[in-house]
């Protein structure tokens, strides 16, 4: 069911099987799971997750080229709900372990904002990361064309930038290295630093190389209509022509309320974890960006399958079998 701030607090006392933090596409796979394994879940999601910039999914399975990452997210919550899973859009604040379970602070609501906790036996982090697009003094500008025509995934949208004139957007001049991987689909890339580092002679001298112009001064506006980029004005005045880009400029990982949890290993900002996306915490998994691997939706989808079933088997065992005792053998009574 969906709960909200009106009805939340007739849930305090519930201890969930497991909370998964992150309605996206991995966290909904684990809650559908979750709940066909009859396991009581709750999904936490705070809105504006990555998927959301998805305005088509050319590459998943089943579903049509133009389907858009918000319409699979609703779908999913809806299937989940079906199933049997609780969802609240929240924030979630802190993670505690207590032992035997979690305790997940959360805020609900930006102004005047209520604080509760919640408590699982098990935890899916599931909270994903966002990317950094570039900043602009009209933002409104950078989302007419960011997940249409300017991407942030070379894996999921290198093919539809094919023989295209293309701009790669970095803020650190070791995210360049990315126009010698993006070359495989399009030979015609200009570089554009947005004004944010120093380029070195080396990286200098390797462009130049490959043919793909450096361009240094602070983007002012994307040109184009209909999410069609056409081509991008510089600060300097300098007009770049081009139909596609992709912005490489980072990720920020919603991860900070896992920090204080002892005995988790991580590697940079994504957390280590085995073949079952169980970290070295025995009672908390993480999924799709948070952790090490390939940032797909098909690779969180996954996850979030094997994150439940190996929740479910670890409850599962600890529990007693369920017998049909209509045909269990009648107890004597002595004579």
């Amino acid at each position: 069911m969906k709960i909200s701030s009106a009805t939340i607090e007739n849930h305090l006392d519930t201890v969930y099987d497991a909370i998964v933090v992150g309605g996206g596409m991995g966290g909904l796979s684990a809650a559908i799971y979750l709940a066909r394994y009859g396991l009581k879940c709750l999904v936490i999601e705070k809105g504006k997750g990555r998927s959301i910039w998805m305005q088509d999914t050319r590459n998943f399975l089943g579903f049509d080229p133009t389907t858009p990452g918000r319409d699979i997210l609703n779908h999913g919550t809806k299937q989940a709900i079906a199933w049997g899973a609780d969802h609240l859009r929240a924030f979630v604040e802190t993670v505690t372990d207590e032992g035997d379970t979690f305790a997940v602070k959360v805020k609900i609501g930006k102004k005047n904002s209520q604080f509760y906790t919640l408590r699982s036996k098990y935890l899916i982090a599931a909270s994903g990361v966002i990317d950094v697009l570039p900043e602009l003094e009209d933002m409104q500008n950078v989302y007419d064309y960011a997940g249409y025509t300017l991407h942030v995934c070379m894996i999921c949208d290198g093919y539809d930038m094919w023989d295209q004139k293309a701009v790669l957007i970095v803020q650190r001049e070791a995210q360049i290295n990315a126009a010698f991987v993006l070359n495989w689909f399009t030979p015609y890339i200009s570089v554009l630093t947005h004004g944010l580092c120093e380029v070195g002679d080396e990286m200098r001298q390797k462009l130049a190389d490959h043919g793909y112009p450096l361009y240094e001064s602070p983007i002012v506006r994307f040109h184009g209509e209909d999410h069609k980029m056409q081509g991008i004005e510089l600060a300097d005045g300098t007009q770049i022509e081009a139909t596609t880009g992709l912005i490489n400029m980072g990720s920020i990982y919603h991860n900070q309320y896992l920090k204080g949890i002892e005995g988790l290993t991580w590697e940079g900002e994504n957390l280590v974890t085995n073949t079952m996306c169980q970290t070295s915490h025995d009672r908390l998994f993480a999924l799709g960006d948070l952790k090490q691997g390939l940032n797909q939706v098909s690779v969180a989808v996954a996850d979030g399958t094997l994150a439940a079933t190996q929740i479910w088997r670890y409850i599962r065992r600890a529990s007693p079998p369920r017998k049909w005792q209509e045909n269990l053998p009648k107890a004597t009574t002595a004579a």
